[in-house]
């Protein structure tokens, strides 16, 4: 399999390197690689001081000596605080409603094409509410991704439609076809931040009328890293956001991103976007991505 860009394998190819092979003693310097390392991956200064921590207590506990043995080392400290939170989705309401939220250009239309195919696999009927109703092209793009992933859509009867009565009639009639899932997509205009974030409470009011909304998910744009995260601090804030959708982890993205932003939010990321294909988003398993992380 080729090496994904988010693997940090490369950027630790100076501490583990050629010293597995020689099994060469764990010095200042290893210290040092390993601290710039991290910090290149985008860990950010607090969680690489926090693990460069439990590694040196670990070292000394377990009386490590070889560098060889520190990949181990790492990859079992990234998986451990990655598992501290759970990728579980809920979903056992029927219809399980789900608000997809974001800024524009995330890549949410194309998550919810993609999150449609793979609840499909586990033999979930889905339908689609197209409640960013300002953009016609976010609509016709939307219908596009539901049909290849096999989902229905509700579309606004016309443009500038009420968000809210979209995702009313979605979930209307997710109960009176037997939909399991609803998947509502959103607006993610940033320029009016207090009447995007007076919209997106509207509309779940208004789906609350007829059923729970089981997960509230905000999609986040890997390669934009801290910078990302910073733009979507309002949804975390006033959106009810239940976890993280990771898009984009096939671009520049630097894989310490994933644990610092999980950290930061106290959010799971519950399912990552790794390519453009309808198939290529999967669930977050911590023990895979720290492996594939690490090496």
């Amino acid at each position: 399999m080729a090496e994904r860009s988010w693997s940090l394998k490369g950027v630790f190819r100076s501490v583990f390197g050629a010293a597995e092979a020689d099994s060469e003693p764990i010095t200042a310097e290893t210290w040092d690689e390993l601290e710039t390392a991290l910090l290149t991956a985008d860990f950010g200064p607090e969680i690489s001081e926090s693990i460069l921590g439990q590694l040196r207590a670990d070292v000394d506990r377990l009386r490590v000596a070889e560098v060889r043995e520190l990949r181990g080392m790492l990859r079992d400290a990234i998986e451990e605080r990655l598992a501290k939170f759970d990728p579980t989705l809920h979903l056992s309401e029927r219809p399980a409603v789900i608000l997809v939220v974001g800024v524009n250009g995330v890549g949410k239309t194309t998550t919810i094409g993609k999150f449609a195919n793979y609840l499909r696999a586990f033999d979930k009927r889905v339908i689609v509410g197209a409640a960013d109703t300002f953009r016609a092209a976010a609509v016709e793009q939307l219908a596009t991704w539901a049909e290849r992933g096999g989902a229905a859509i509700v579309k606004p009867q016309q443009q500038g439609q009420d968000p809210a009565s979209v995702a009313f009639q979605t979930v209307e009639r997710a109960k009176a076809e037997g939909y399991d899932i609803a998947i509502i997509d959103t607006a993610g205009r940033l320029q009016t931040k207090g009447g995007l974030m007076d919209e997106l409470s509207k509309v779940r009011r208004v789906i609350e009328k007829q059923a729970p909304v089981a997960e509230v998910l905000l999609v986040l744009d890997a390669t934009t890293g801290q910078n990302g995260l910073a733009q979507a601090e309002a949804f975390i804030e006033h959106a009810g956001v239940t976890g993280l959708v990771l898009t984009k982890l096939d671009g520049s993205a630097k894989g310490g991103f994933v644990l610092s932003v999980q950290q930061n939010t106290g959010l799971p990321i519950k399912l990552v976007g790794q390519g453009e294909g309808i198939g290529d988003l999967t669930g977050f398993t911590p023990h895979v991505f720290a492996q594939q992380l690490v090496g």
